[in-house]
């Protein structure tokens, strides 16, 4: 994940997915500032850090590389997405989070305390869970693929019907 400054347009599209509409903000280098379950793209522009946060937002059909990870992924190519530059701006531990986030592999779930565990703080399972909740970026940044240490899936921006969905979607794939 990289940084940079706001910029005044960015663009993005509304795919149809076997989860629902999935909507991506991308800036003018096509990195991903969010992204999620929903057809209404101000829905993601107010978690975008204030510091890249477009004040104008432009449809596109197509945004090239990332319309297609999101097909792909959503037809059963789990690792597409991994390419996808992510920009996300924070500090030091929720940006390590979220690159720790990335390197989950699909179809092999961790708990919150794992993920605490890899993100460098073991005892920190709040500040893990909090990584999740503020990801901007939902499918590029896989917080979907971490749960509750009694198996339960906890929670999802984009509803647990959803995160329950991407779950099975991923664990249903050859390897």
């Amino acid at each position: 994940m990289s940084t940079e400054s706001a910029t005044a347009t960015a663009t993005f599209t509304t795919l149809t997915t076997p989860a629902g509409p999935f909507t991506a903000i991308v800036d003018a280098d096509n990195a991903v500032l969010a992204s999620g379950w929903t057809a209404d793209p101000e829905d993601l522009r107010g978690v975008i850090h204030s510091t890249l946060r477009p004040t104008t937002l432009q449809w596109r059909d197509s945004l090239g590389p990332v319309s297609e990870a999101i097909e792909a992924y959503h037809e059963g190519d789990l690792t597409v997405i991994d390419a996808i530059t992510v920009r996300q701006v924070s500090g030091p531990f929720l940006m390590h989070a979220w690159e720790t986030l990335r390197k989950v592999p699909a179809g092999e779930p961790i708990t919150y305390t794992d993920y605490a565990g890899l993100s460098g703080r073991p005892a920190a399972t709040r500040a893990a869970a909090n990584a999740c909740a503020r990801n901007a970026a939902a499918l590029f940044v896989p917080c979907h693929r971490v749960f509750r240490t009694d198996g339960t899936l906890g929670g999802f921006r984009w509803g647990l019907p959803i995160k329950r969905w991407l779950l099975d979607h991923e664990a249903n794939q050859p390897s």
